[in-house]
């Protein structure tokens, strides 16, 4: 039996195992065998062959949680020119080198600045200029000395402590650059970077388009949610969870639920793939006598990828271009389904509205109690988490109900293939769905 024991995966990680999902298990050996393709191949071709879209430009407000397409390069320096940090007065350094409260300095005062105004002047040996915070340094003068070490009178002005060369200036162009790179393609946009933005001379940035995503449910036991159920029915409640996930992202979401009948997959189908950018199928993914979705696909020419990953639950997903978009055909049952989502789909739209990360974020957890997953493929163990010593301890679901265990899990562990246990203590990658950011 394959066990991982003392499996510190915090050590020596490759960088791309925290860049996608699929390196969160390349860096074990995964076990080759079986007659479906391995997890790490289906995520490699999604990957490959799931487009990004195409560029819009927006409003830097209309830009947050955006990702940038493109490098964004400072246009002005930021502050414009030397600024004054505090209330006080410039002066020239150099005169203040002995000033103190038992030998003070005295100065005139020829002037004075606000932060927007300028003082066209030069402050010449034996003057002080009155700044305020924010102010531009008037040309001569080197050093800002605070108003509380001074004293006024009329226009004569005593100083009490020294001020060195650029006390209290923030020089040109400290906070940005012209010219500087500030913002790489492929990252997200938040609240303090758009600022960022602001001030180096931007009003729209270009951002990736979010990928429009039309999820058709199928089945005649499922109904939409808020419609009567009738006996032996239930609601689509993979529908309303895999549009969740995609409204996080901020993915427009369009969903439909239609019977198993041919000709209302083919139409549902046709719509969406004429409408959307992306395609996520629920339900009929296997093959049998009442699983038509991937066989209609098949029908209507789809470049098929991959039908069927050595992987636990959601082996039965498919993932293929129709019309050159992705669609990503998900088994049936909620766990199953909601795996083949989180680790085949979603990293797929993720690449598609530019994201450097294709997946979940992960963090650093402790197994609390051994996991089991099985030689031949990748499990994925739903779990919790609670407070730890060192790390967050991750718990294995365990219920009755699929649902409420899925609703409960704070995090997913991936137990890779060629391992068929990880010990308890382990420190592992977790996937965690606390925040997507």
């Amino acid at each position: 039996m394959a066990v991982a024991t003392n499996l510190h995966l915090e050590l020596n990680v490759p960088q791309y195992a925290l860049d996608d999902i699929g390196g969160l298990v390349n860096f074990i050996n995964p076990f080759p065998g079986g007659k479906m393709i391995s997890y790490n191949e289906a995520i490699s071709l999604v990957l490959k062959h799931t487009p990004v879209l195409g560029v819009d430009e927006v409003s830097l407000l209309d830009g947050v949680d955006r990702i940038v397409a493109g490098e964004m390069i400072g246009r002005v320096d930021s502050p414009s020119a030397d600024a004054s940090l505090k209330d006080g007065y410039a002066i020239r350094s150099n005169e203040l080198v002995h000033a103190s409260e038992g030998t003070p300095v005295i100065l005139k005062v020829v002037g004075s600045v606000a932060a927007g105004g300028e003082w066209t002047g030069r402050v010449q040996s034996g003057e002080a200029v009155r700044i305020l915070s924010g102010a531009p340094v008037p040309d001569g003068a080197d050093a800002v000395v605070a108003e509380e070490f001074t004293q006024l009178d009329e226009y004569q002005l005593t100083v009490f402590r020294d001020a060195h060369q650029g006390r209290n200036i923030l020089p040109q162009g400290t906070d940005i650059q012209e010219r500087q790179e500030l913002v790489s393609t492929g990252d997200r946009l938040t609240p303090p970077t758009v600022g960022y933005l602001a001030a180096a001379g931007f009003q729209t940035i270009p951002v990736y388009k979010h990928p429009r995503v039309a999820i058709l449910a199928t089945g005649d036991e499922v109904v939409a949610p808020g419609t009567p159920l009738k006996r032996g029915k239930l609601y689509a409640s993979n529908l309303v969870t895999l549009g969740a996930w995609c409204r996080r992202y901020s993915f427009e979401v369009e969903t439909l639920v239609v019977a198993d009948d041919e000709a209302l997959i083919r139409e549902g189908m046709e719509k969406c793939l004429n409408e959307y950018d992306a395609l996520i199928t629920s339900g009929g993914a296997w093959s049998g006598d009442r699983d038509l979705v991937v066989a209609m696909l098949d029908e209507l020419g789809w470049e098929k990828y991959f039908h069927r990953a050595r992987m636990g639950p959601g082996k039965a997903a498919a993932f293929g271009l129709a019309e050159g978009k992705p669609v990503f055909c998900l088994p049936g049952g909620p766990p199953s389904n909601h795996i083949a989502f989180l680790e085949l789909a979603l990293p797929g739209l993720m690449k598609m509205s530019g994201m450097k990360k294709t997946s979940l974020p992960v963090t650093k957890v402790q197994l609390a109690k051994t996991i089991h997953g099985q030689v031949n493929w990748t499990q994925f163990v739903h779990g919790t988490l609670a407070e730890g010593d060192d790390y967050p301890q991750f718990y294995a679901a365990k219920s009755s109900s699929r649902l409420q265990m899925m609703a409960n899990a704070d995090a997913i562990v991936i137990i890779p293939e060629g391992v068929e246990e990880i010990v308890a203590g382990t420190v592992v990658l977790g996937q965690v769905f606390a925040s997507h950011l």
